[in-house]
């Protein structure tokens, strides 16, 4: 018998219409143990780097993570991984609400979809019944709308739905996929699901889960809540509950505006804080949560000028800040129609105000925005339609800031200055030089930097004894080390370059194990960051914030799986899955040349502090001075058939090559010092 997973997986091929039940093989579950590290072999696998994203030969995989489903609270999140339009490499995105688990209980812990479907098709996936329908009558339709058109259409109120709207259906390179009160935004994922012509996937399940011990872990479940219970109804949530928070000067003075061009230091005020209470009590109807979980970190939005949806955190502000209105409450009447386009609102915020700032700098002309409105609010509107159709200059912003830059030319490619690897950044600028955010930035596969930071505070506490009092209680911490650099983090200061790289490293592999469990991060490993920000109260800064940690998760995965793991084989697993996700990125030609943060950034640089680092990461990782798994790295993982691919494909030559080059030339150079 398979616990907490199913075993099955469906494997749907649009351009032949088929759709096939598939045993899986344990074995995949003890290596990479699923969600995102099982998507991953399964691209490696099938995908080679010839495959463009908008081929029938790219993959669309929905993965529930192994968790789901299961009384694990908090386990809730489906991964949606492919090669991205926007990167061209690989994309994973992940989406909370109900997909996941209804997945897991009609008997599937992944749907994996090729080809591309003559016209417009949904997918009806209720227990054993599973079936590709006509979605003709949806087409155009937004997210919101078709969603609840299926369920009307099945008669099936119940059914979870993944579905994109218009700007998926027509390729916009950052369509999202929306559902209930998440979605699967970054890197273009919708546009793949578009690209595929299908817009929808509905799930209804009512079989059960099997867990390896049901009752020793329902009652460490159940313990882990009564500890948490009291903390979530004295602050309302496991963390900060973004939408309920009345001061958020954090956001509007601390992020950038525009398109992530500035930041307004003084923007927040009293005034200013009365009208965002005000639309904000206007606006929501009640906070919600996703599945099997007591934190309401959402609010429903109801509007009169579009249907009911979901906002939360930093998401509320995004428009207001890029279109550099004062008036907040223009999220409102603005986020609805972006959802129901399926837009990724942290890269669809910074192309408008790209378009914007194309304009003033008269690089857009008045013929290329013939039509455009005079206020801001107007232009925002007419960007955001012309954009989700590709009519006229959205055609050409559809593709986002690096590509239109590259298309628009005169100039406009220093305008999408706030790209990693061909992607947009949360618009964050921040001051000094920051070494674990720029490893973050530069290294990162997730593509997005909030995606892998959270473990580390993000500042340190200001004197010596508040620290010590932290580090007490501090369960999270993989071993003593992280304590003591904690302890030694002075105000205005930063760690060891060894030290960053440990903690960066730990960042990574804490969200690695959520993203193959399905845990949400607010649950594991992006709550501890809390700990320290200005916005919490003073007397809740040395409060534990993270139910999850490394240290506590083997228990719930071991009595949920039945198999044994530990800390250091959890460990072990998101090490290899995080390395297989680069090794695709590797084949798909990405190199240390390209793992460079925004370029303004931070007002200074500082190149050899920067190379030491990079430098002292790689050797950390594993990986050689081009940011290439090693052999030996990878034969002690048990990748060897990543290091063969390599060696087939000439990469480690083209490394010893470049080293061989450098070596002669350094030595020419020195050959002429003393000449």
């Amino acid at each position: 018998m398979r616990y907490a997973e199913t075993g099955v997986d469906l494997e749907i091929d649009l351009s032949r219409g088929s759709i096939e039940k598939v045993a899986t093989d344990p074995r995949l579950t003890e290596l990479y143990l699923g969600g995102e590290g099982t998507n991953a072999k399964t691209l490696w696998d099938r995908v080679p780097p010839e495959v463009e994203p908008f081929s029938p030969d790219n993959l669309l995989i929905f993965a529930a993570g192994l968790l789901c489903g299961t009384p694990v609270p908090g386990a809730n999140r489906t991964i949606v991984s492919t090669i991205s339009p926007q990167t061209l490499l690989h994309a994973h995105s992940m989406m909370g609400g109900f997909w996941a688990p209804e997945l897991k209980h009609a008997g599937y812990d992944r749907v994996i979809i090729r080809g591309k479907s003559p016209s417009l098709v949904y997918l009806w996936i209720h227990n054993d019944k599973v079936e590709i329908r006509d979605a003709t009558h949806l087409q155009g339709k937004g997210c919101l709308e078709a969603a609840n058109l299926i369920r009307e259409e099945l008669k099936e109120d119940e059914a979870q739905v993944a579905s994109i709207g218009l700007a998926g259906e027509n390729r916009v390179y950052f369509a999202s996929i929306e559902h209930a009160k998440s979605s699967a935004s970054r890197a273009g994922i919708g546009a793949i699901m578009g690209d595929k012509r299908l817009k929808a996937i509905a799930v209804r399940g009512t079989k059960d889960i099997n867990v390896a011990q049901p009752a020793e872990l329902w009652k460490l479940c159940d313990d882990m809540m009564k500890q948490w219970t009291g903390k979530i109804l004295e602050r309302g949530s496991l963390g900060i509950q973004f939408m309920a928070m009345k001061d958020d000067s954090h956001h509007t003075n601390f992020f950038s505006w525009g398109n992530a061009r500035h930041r307004r230091k003084d923007y927040w005020n009293k005034e200013i804080e009365e009208q965002w209470v005000a639309a904000v009590q206007e606006n929501k109807e009640r906070m919600i949560s996703c599945y099997n979980c007591p934190h309401r970190c959402g609010a429903l939005i109801n509007n009169p000028e579009h249907p009911r949806y979901m906002i939360k955190c930093y998401s509320k502000f995004i428009y207001p800040m890029a279109a550099m209105t004062d008036d907040l409450g223009f999220a409102f009447r603005f986020d609805g129609f972006a959802q129901e386009y399926g837009i990724d609102c942290y890269t669809g915020s910074q192309v408008l105000a790209f378009a914007i700032e194309l304009y003033e700098a008269g690089i857009l002309t008045d013929q290329d925005m013939a039509g455009m409105p005079c206020d801001t609010e107007g232009r925002f509107f007419w960007l955001l339609h012309r954009i989700a159709r590709r009519e006229g200059i959205g055609d050409v912003l559809a593709n986002g800031t690096h590509w239109a830059g590259l298309q628009i030319g005169k100039g406009a490619e220093a305008f999408a200055h706030n790209n990693v690897k061909k992607l947009e950044q949360v618009a964050i600028k921040l001051g000094a030089f920051n070494p674990i955010y720029y490893l973050m930035y530069c290294t990162n596969e997730k593509m997005t930097i909030t995606q892998i930071e959270g473990s580390w505070p993000q500042a340190p506490l200001p004197t010596k004894e508040m620290r010590e009092e932290f580090v007490k209680n501090w369960v999270q911490a993989p071993d003593e080390k992280f304590k003591q650099y904690f302890l030694d983090w002075e105000p205005r200061g930063n760690p060891s370059v060894q030290a960053c790289c440990e903690i960066v490293d730990w960042n990574e592999m804490m969200h690695y194990v959520d993203d193959a469990l399905g845990f949400c991060a607010f649950w594991s490993s992006f709550a501890e960051q809390l700990a320290t920000l200005d916005t919490v109260a003073e007397d809740e800064r040395l409060q534990d914030f993270a139910p999850y940690h490394i240290n506590n998760i083997p228990d719930f995965l071991s009595l949920a799986t039945g198999m044994d793991i530990d800390k250091d084989k959890l460990w072990e697993i998101a090490t290899r899955n995080r390395n297989l996700v680069r090794a695709i990125n590797i084949r798909r030609g990405m190199r240390r040349a390209d793992e460079v943060p925004p370029e303004d950034h931070w007002r200074q640089r500082l190149p050899e502090y920067e190379k030491e680092l990079l430098d002292t990461y790689y050797k950390l990782k594993g990986w050689n001075n081009d940011g290439v798994m090693t052999k030996e790295t990878l034969q002690k993982l048990g990748l060897d058939y990543i290091s063969e691919d390599f060696e087939q494909r000439g990469i480690y030559d083209e490394y010893e090559e470049e080293q061989s080059t450098e070596v002669k030339r350094d030595a020419l150079e020195s050959e002429k010092a003393e000449a």
